[in-house]
């Protein structure tokens, strides 16, 4: 990531590598809920990824704009800016990097009109801390430019 001053608003966990193949990887969680963005913080930065957590979707956009992520995790119904405004955004400004939209109401009639914002992954909420990490893992797999197909990971019930 670029070196950028960081407001006190976002949290930012940098684990200890541990030889893992994901270790180098920096995730941006974006959730207005502080206890559960903290949580997914931990959770990812306990297993080796650099994690920074931001409140909504305006602060993940500027994030977005001032270092370099690959992967983002978002919320959707949030203050000033909501997850499917974020992505919108990222696809208009050609970023191409991985989005898991984890929350309780997917926003399933935008995707279906503007399937170009269809997250690589959906996470319901509820989901576990190991929900999480399978999901992250899968979308870093499957996004590693190998094939130059990116697999998505989206339920097709929704």
């Amino acid at each position: 990531m670029k070196d950028a001053k960081i407001p006190q608003a976002k949290e930012r966990a940098i684990a200890p590598i541990r030889g893992q193949a994901d270790s180098h990887r920096c995730i941006l969680v974006v959730d207005d809920d502080s206890d559960t963005r903290q949580l997914s913080v931990d959770v990812l930065a306990g297993s080796g990824y650099d994690v920074e957590g931001v409140e909504d979707g305006a602060a993940g956009w500027e994030a977005l704009q001032n270092n370099s992520y690959d992967l983002v995790i978002t919320d959707n119904k949030m203050p000033r800016m909501t997850g499917i405004e974020m992505i919108e955004k990222l696809r208009s400004a050609r970023m191409t990097l991985p989005v898991i939209m984890a929350t309780r109401y997917f926003p399933v009639h935008e995707f279906d009109r503007k399937p170009w914002l269809k997250p690589a992954a959906a996470l319901e909420r509820p989901f576990s801390n190991d929900d999480l990490l399978e999901t992250v893992r899968k979308v870093l797999r499957t996004d590693d430019g190998n094939d130059g197909h990116k697999e998505t990971l989206f339920p097709k019930h929704l």
